[in-house]
């Protein structure tokens, strides 16, 4: 941001912008807060930091990256159902009562009063092996296990102690996995490896799949992000057979450190920039409420799958203002790329990804990984520098390049 030195005209203002961290303590409610937009990744998991942003929300009109009440509310559970109701190719999905529960006065009571015994081998076999026992509210893969047949299935569901769980069938084998990470209206499609070590688990692989194929996961992207009121969400899908088979798309507070996406970093640190800055200079208003019907009378027309996507993303594209957006960052942020191409080559950045490995990482390691992400933010550099030479290169008509040729 210091880099940048913004001065946009705005009327007959020019505006500029600051920058500081929000910070956890008491605070009245009625006292005014001073920002435009609030970046917020993790605060929802700390209870007095998501009550202030739903304060600063109701009464200052404040934006803030994601919706509070959306991240509270909409568990992976109601993400599935939400995206099956809208059509969306997502694998046979149960929901089975936790092993245990927390003691209370009435449990007894209420367990004969509605607790009906179920076999588990049963619905194992209905929804097909392999496949995934998962809670149904979680994330960061606790808790997530494969399983291949019943006997496994019974050794999970025993182990799974007071967690309510779903089993989700497995789509394998399948051919990529890969998490598109959506921010505002743009997105970044990454093969993804989760057997891995985290910090080799997102891929650099190129040219593996055709636009096209990938504009699909793309628009299923924006889709679930708009539908839900998520500035800032991944969604995990496997790809077999021509099709995209969304497994994991709750995820509004996806990874955002270099120690995990290393070389597609920088994309993700532009990103959050553009957006904000356009959310900022342009007051664009949060929206509060969920609008869900637009979505379901697309999904109640006798369309194909694939054009009913494109219906839903040219909705969630309207919602993000996504025109506006390029049109806005054409104008004003047009030097951004090369800013931060120059940034990620400074000490500064150095530094600050030393800081990130020692805050992650066992002292011993520390010179090790600091090397390792340096150096892939330095192909970056690379690529980044040639990319845009390329680009910057008109093309030469037939004549022109026939021209040439003879000329050699």
């Amino acid at each position: 941001m210091k880099d940048l030195d913004l001065a946009l005209p705005l009327g007959k203002d020019t505006l500029r912008f600051e920058v500081e961290r929000v910070t956890i303590e008491p605070y009245d409610l009625r006292a005014k807060v001073p920002y435009d937009l609030v970046m917020d990744r993790l605060t929802h998991w700390y209870a007095v930091r998501r009550e202030w942003i739903k304060k600063a929300t109701l009464m200052d009109g404040v934006y803030v990256f994601n919706n509070p009440w959306s991240v509270q509310s909409n568990e992976k559970h109601t993400t599935y159902a939400a995206m099956m109701r809208l059509g969306l190719p997502i694998p046979t999905t149960w929901m089975v009562p936790p092993k245990d529960y927390e003691e209370k006065p009435d449990l007894e009571t209420t367990l004969v009063r509605y607790a009906r015994l179920f076999e588990l081998g049963e619905i194992g076999a209905k929804v097909g092996y392999p496949l995934f026992m998962k809670p149904y509210d979680g994330g960061g893969w606790v808790g997530v296990s494969k399983i291949d047949d019943e006997a496994a299935l019974r050794r999970a569901y025993d182990k799974s102690g007071k967690l309510v769980m779903h089993l989700q069938k497995g789509v394998l084998p399948h051919e990529h996995f890969c998490r598109c990470i959506g921010l505002g209206p743009q997105t970044r499609v990454i093969r993804y490896d989760p057997s891995a070590p985290l910090h080799q688990r997102y891929l650099n692989d190129k040219d593996y799949l055709p636009d096209e194929t990938l504009d699909t996961l793309r628009d299923i992207t924006l889709t679930i992000n708009a539908f839900f009121n998520w500035d800032f969400n991944s969604c995990e899908a496997l790809y077999e057979q021509g099709e995209w088979f969304p497994i994991d798309f709750a995820n509004p507070c996806p990874d955002s450190q270099v120690t995990s996406l290393h070389r597609h970093f920088p994309w993700l640190v532009k990103a959050k920039l553009r957006w904000a800055l356009y959310v900022a200079a342009t007051k664009k208003k949060l929206r509060l409420n969920h609008d869900w019907q637009p979505f379901f009378d697309i999904a109640d027309k006798e369309l194909p799958y694939r054009e009913k996507l494109t219906r839903y993303a040219k909705l969630a594209r309207e919602r993000m203002e996504a025109e506006r957006f390029e049109e806005f960052c054409a104008k004003h942020l047009a030097h951004l790329d090369e800013v931060a191409w120059r940034f990620f080559g400074t000490d500064r950045a150095r530094h600050a990804v030393r800081a990130k490995v020692e805050a992650l990482f066992p002292k011993h390691e520390w010179d090790t990984f600091t090397e390792h992400f340096w150096n892939e933010l330095q192909i970056w550099r690379t690529e980044d520098a040639a990319a845009r030479a390329a680009a910057a290169i008109p093309s030469q008509s037939p004549a022109k390049a026939k021209k040439s040729a003879a000329r050699k």
